[in-house]
């Protein structure tokens, strides 16, 4: 008999708990970014469509897969998904469903655990009388770990030690007690500290503070549209990409907490409102911050530069030190609520991630919470730490770009598939909209079955055979050479050998010839952990055979 007892204590704390896991880093440092590089106002265009026809199907999608799973106790992706298909390689499919979440919680924790440092340096004043040079050396130093302060060797390290032993224990205490408690707290605070830091970046003045631009110069930045950009394939790419990215699907973790959900209780309304939640904050706080407050202080050109970098060079090297420019006291008041904001945007997010995990083991092998708590946190400490030390090395991007990029698609494209081809859309309609508190648009039972796999599909392809400095027009002209960021590209490491061929001192050779060591490492634990996961899958099916306890399909 399983020892997987648990539920939500309300449904408030599930939709806000649902809200948090897409609520992550990602709707404050990536979104600006991808909206500045796609076109400006223009992307929001392809951004909402692809929330329409790919984000709120699939989140129908996991929410009714859980809901289905859940009825015959599952709590984790491999057997949810088992039981909406006759083929016995379903499961493995699932196994997607905790290797994602394992996978991008080592790295992701290390990120989180980052903004737990920051809070304490905004308070502290370490960055007051920084120039910008000095807080991106700040940065740069304590990714490679060189930052001590208040006599803590290897700081970083710490941190991310302390950042994983909050996570674990939180999940030790369970949904109600525990996940849902954090959800009930951080996002409203999340949106306090958004709210207030929104504020400030639409109200800044030139001259003010050292400001030399108003605000509005900056989300005219942000926001005036590039119309020419809105026929690249490739912003349609960037667009359905950031989706993956907000929403959290494709990963596993929807599928968990909503299979804690009672049968008849409704999912179309949850999903609705935890993606809209999400919407919001991303669109109107995500955007009214970084972009704004970095141009209204540093100008235009210098933030066109930044932008190069993405959202972690504007995050953690710029904005520590525009605060300052506000006064010691609302420098460090506003440091700790932009830190705040991204630590309580991360934890909701990371605790998700041991759902799947903590579920798998309970169904499967009778084991109680807390020990499955902490042996989430153990995996995700030895996983980790490659990312830690090695980050200069590109293990954090190898991790980041195959289980929080790659998997999500894949998982994403099979799931749709299983969902309104194997389980059939006719089944799968009446489970979405079983106890539904709204009316669903009967347009979507269309859009599930045909748009979304398609789409899915051309995402995949797309991201697979991505042309030459994202050429479209000249690949479909017959000119089709692929980009070192293609998947087939990636996967021969075709970007760092072209580095290393051209590189002439000894110290860059003897770096990139390191980096590619650590890549392909990086890739081999990973494939490691997944056979490992597949084979406990295996495991726990031989185990039901055993038992007689498989379910009916």
């Amino acid at each position: 008999m399983s020892a997987n007892k648990e539920s939500w204590g309300s449904r408030l704390g599930l939709i806000l708990a649902m809200a948090g896991s897409a609520v992550g880093l990602g709707n404050f440092l990536r979104f600006p970014v991808q909206a500045v590089q796609n076109g400006g106002g223009a992307f929001i265009i392809p951004y909402l469509v692809c929330f329409l026809v790919i984000g709120i199907p699939l989140l129908w999608i996991e929410w009714a897969m859980g809901r289905f799973g859940g009825k015959y106790g599952h709590h984790s992706t491999p057997f949810i998904v088992d039981t909406m298909g006759k083929n016995r390689l379903w499961k493995y499919i699932g196994v997607f469903g905790i290797w994602t979440n394992v996978a991008i919680a080592a790295y992701y924790c290390y990120l989180e655990s980052w903004t737990l440092s920051y809070m304490m340096h905004s308070l502290l004043g370490t960055f007051k009388d920084m120039e910008q040079g000095g807080v991106a050396d700040f940065f740069n130093n304590y990714v490679n770990l060189n930052t001590s302060t208040l006599g803590l060797p290897y700081e970083p390290i710490v941190f991310f030690v302390l950042c994983l032993l909050i996570n674990t224990y939180v999940l030790s205490l369970g949904l109600a007690k525990g996940v849902e408690r954090v959800a009930k707290i951080g996002m409203p605070l999340l949106i306090i500290f958004g709210i207030f830091l929104a504020y400030k970046g639409f109200t800044i003045e030139a001259g003010e503070s050292g400001a030399i631009n108003d605000s509005s110069v900056g989300l005219n930045y942000l926001w005036t549209p590039n119309f020419d950009e809105l026929w690249s394939p490739t912003v349609w790419l960037a667009a359905a990409g950031q989706i993956f990215f907000t929403l959290a699907v494709g990963m596993g973790t929807i599928h968990c907490y909503a299979a804690y959900v009672r049968e008849k209780d409704d999912i179309a309304l949850g999903a609705m409102s935890a993606g809209w939640m999400n919407e919001f904050v991303e669109v109107v706080l995500g955007s009214a911050i970084l972009i704004p407050i970095s141009i209204g202080y540093l100008g235009i050109d210098r933030v066109t530069e930044l932008v190069k970098l993405g959202g972690l060079g504007l995050g953690f090297k710029t904005l520590p030190y525009l605060f300052f420019q506000w006064g010691d006291v609302l420098g460090a008041i506003a440091g700790f609520m932009w830190f705040g904001l991204l630590f309580f945007a991360g934890i909701t997010s990371s605790l998700s991630m041991g759902t799947p995990w903590i579920g798998f083991l309970q169904d499967e092998f009778n084991w109680k919470l807390r020990s499955s708590a902490w042996s989430f946190g153990l995996i995700v400490l030895v996983l980790g730490l490659p990312t830690v030390f090695f980050f200069n090395y590109g293990v954090f991007d190898e991790y980041d770009y195959w289980a929080g990029t790659v998997s999500l698609v894949i998982f994403a494209l099979f799931e749709s598939i299983l969902f309104a081809w194997v389980f059939g859309m006719d089944r799968g309609w009446r489970e979405i909209t079983l106890g539904a508190d709204i009316q669903v648009p009967t347009i979507y039972k269309y859009i599930i079955k045909f748009v979304t796999p398609l789409l899915l599909l051309w995402v995949f392809l797309g991201s697979l055979f991505t042309p030459k400095n994202n050429d479209w027009a000249a690949a479909f002209n017959g000119s089709w050479e692929l980009d070192n960021s293609s998947i087939v590209r990636k996967l021969l490491n075709s970007g760092l050998k072209e580095q290393l061929a051209s590189a002439v001192s000894p110290a860059e050779i003897e770096r990139l010839q390191d980096t590619l060591f650590y890549v392909n490492a990086s890739r081999a634990l990973l494939i490691m952990v997944f056979v490992g996961i597949a084979l406990l899958v295996y495991i726990a099916y031989k185990r039901r055979i055993k038992a007689g306890g498989m379910y009916e399909k």
